[in-house]
Formats: structure tokens, C-alpha cells, sequence
């Protein structure tokens, strides 16, 4: 993008730990450019996120579903666009429809990588070497930077959500919580499915040793978390509470920026975990933290590295789980007490 002065579009990813990666980006391009405005095109639901990005200035809804092409919608917000007078595009979904808006708002520069056949919707493409830009957010990140240059992971500055502290009294009221005894925040949900999901008996046993500390146990998760959420709370026993489903997105961030440690899957809750710079366990079974791993200082990773993993399928292929399956409570929870014994 050019100096100060200019408004940039990026079109922003679907998923939340995605967006919150590519907060990274957005801090990049202000460092770069101090007196540029940001601003996101991206599905509803990710308001809560920008909102608590400095970076980010302004936010236009894509009232679409998810995998919805509706081209007659996405050329009328194109068309509307064209008043914003943006001088580059950022794509960062790798589909066809996702470059079309940038397009039909005639952006004169609109970045990404090849992806879906998109030769003349982008005028910036990029080839994706992913030996050299290895990481989600690096990819995202280099495209903050002229074609042919990498960026290392160390460089890429790392998300960070501001949490609102009156927000989150008002939710603590809201759901008759209490934060004055030390909170674990559990997080046994992963959208994309089984093959990333802890067991939630696991989740529990970290709960139950903490509790024998004076802890507290909240469990978070959307709605379609409630059924492993549910049982974590079952085996934990009364100090854990299960909050999946029973939050918005924001109250969940201002939730967790309460929270004096998490365990997590490796999920967009984990992203927002690391974003909040919270003490975190991170579980990682048919994923790999190679390509995904929280950006922060104060994470831990803890996987088998099993021969049979990262095998990035949604459920085990082989049947037994056993990157997770043989992954102990005690392992998770040694590592726990040292982050929090750091603090």
C-alpha cells in the first residue's frame, strides 16, 4: 500500500483463530505505514474480533454464508466500494469469490496468493512457496511486503486482543460468575473435528487438580461445543461451569483475558488465548503446530509427534486417536504449573 494517508481493504479469512492470525498483517502494514486506514471486509460474526483490534478502522459486514457465492450481492457491495477510494486490496481466502468484490470495486492493486483462478481478478498475485513462508501467519504477513520477500516468524508481530474490563464485570454479573478465586479456562471444542478434541475426561482431571488448588474451572465453546463442555463439567465436579454457548464472542474474550491459565485444543479459542497473552497449554493431535502454533511467549505446546501425525484429517483415519488418546493429564498439567509458577 502507499504512504500515510491511504485506505486499504483486506478481505478477511472465516475462521476466528485466521482472523486473529491475521491481526498480524494489520500490525504490519501500521508499522509500515503509520498513517494508513484499515479496513476489514469480512463475515458478521467477526465484529467482536476487529473490534478489539487498534489496527482496524473500519468493518463491512459480508452478509453471506459460508460458502455461498452470491454473485449479485458481492458485485452490489463491489459496485458501493468503489466510493471508498482504496488504493490496494489484501485477499487473503485463497477462493475465486473471494476476489471478486476487491474487482468490481475497481481497487487499482489487489494482492494475494494464485489460489482458485483468480488471473485478472488479482493484478498483485503471489506464489506461495510454503518451504520458505511455512506458517499461516507468515503467509499472511508477507503480503504486507513487496512480491519475493519472506518474513520470519519472529518477525511477524504477534496478535493481541484489547479486552474490555467493564464488558466483563457486566458478563460476570450477567451469568453469576466470580473472579476473585484464580480461573483455568478450559477450551475442549475444535470446529474442524474429533481428530483435534483432547478427550474431555483429560480436560477434567487438569480441572479436579486445579480445584484442589482453590481454582476454578470455566469452560468455554460456542453451542456446538456444549456436549463436550457438558462432560468435562460432569467429571470435573462442582467448580467447573460450563459456559459454552452462553456467551457472544465478545464476552467470551473479556471472559478469558480473566483467566490465570488455559488448556486448550488447537482452535480459534486457543488463538484468542494467546492473543491475550494468558498462560496456555496448547494440545495439538492431528494438526501441527509447524503451521499453526500460538503466538505467544507464554504458550506451551504439548503433542505426541506421533509417525502417524499431523495427518490434518477431521477424525482419525486409523481409527484409535492415539495422538490424543496417549497424551496424559499429568503432561498438561506439569506444564501448566511451570507457566504459572513463572507468573
Amino acid at each position: 500500500m502507499s504512504d500515510g494517508g491511504q485506505r486499504g481493504l483486506i478481505v478477511g479469512p472465516s475462521w476466528v483463530g485466521d482472523m486473529i492470525m491475521a491481526q498480524s498483517l494489520f500490525a504490519l502494514l501500521k508499522r509500515r505505514q503509520p498513517g494508513l486506514s484499515i479496513d476489514v471486509l469480512a463475515p458478521e460474526w467477526t465484529l467482536p474480533l476487529l473490534e478489539r483490534m487498534p489496527q482496524v478502522e473500519g468493518y463491512i459486514p459480508l452478509a453471506l454464508g459460508h460458502g455461498q457465492l452470491g454473485l449479485k450481492s458481492r458485485f452490489e457491495l463491489g459496485k458501493w466500494l468503489r466510493k471508498k477510494s482504496y488504493a490496494q486490496a489484501i485477499v487473503l481466502p485463497n477462493s475465486f469469490k473471494s476476489a471478486l468484490i476487491p474487482w468490481w470495486a475497481r481497487i487499482p492493486r489487489r494482492t494475494g496468493y494464485r489460489g482458485e483462478q483468480r488471473y485478472g481478478l488479482l493484478n498483485d498475485m503471489r506464489r506461495l512457496d510454503t518451504s520458505r513462508l511455512p506458517t499461516t501467519v507468515q503467509r499472511f504477513a508477507a503480503l504486507a511486503l513487496p512480491a519475493h520477500h519472506d518474513i520470519d516468524l519472529l518477525d511477524c508481530p504477534r496478535p493481541s486482543l484489547a479486552s474490555d474490563a467493564d464488558l466483563g464485570c457486566r458478563t460476570l454479573r450477567r451469568l453469576g460468575l466470580d473472579a476473585s478465586r484464580p480461573v483455568l479456562a478450559l477450551c475442549p471444542g475444535a470446529e474442524y473435528g474429533s481428530a483435534k478434541r483432547w478427550p474431555a475426561n483429560y480436560f477434567a482431571a487438569v480441572a479436579r487438580h486445579f480445584q484442589q488448588r482453590g481454582w476454578q474451572s470455566w469452560v468455554f465453546g460456542s453451542s456446538r461445543d456444549s456436549a463436550a463442555a457438558e462432560a468435562v463439567c460432569a467429571e470435573a465436579g462442582a467448580g467447573c461451569v460450563n459456559l459454552a454457548g452462553r456467551t457472544s464472542l465478545g464476552e467470551a474474550i473479556d471472559l478469558m483475558a480473566q483467566a490465570g491459565a488455559v488448556v486448550s485444543n488447537d482452535s480459534g479459542l486457543m488463538h484468542m488465548a494467546a492473543a491475550l497473552d494468558r498462560p496456555l497449554v496448547a494440545v495439538y493431535g492431528s494438526s501441527d503446530p509447524k503451521f499453526t502454533p500460538p503466538l505467544s511467549s507464554r504458550a506451551k505446546v504439548e503433542r505426541l509427534g506421533l509417525p502417524c501425525s499431523p495427518c490434518f484429517e477431521r477424525e482419525c483415519p486409523l481409527g484409535h486417536l492415539k495422538c490424543l488418546q496417549e497424551l496424559p493429564p499429568e503432561r498438561v498439567i506439569h506444564s501448566l504449573e511451570r507457566l504459572v509458577k513463572a507468573e
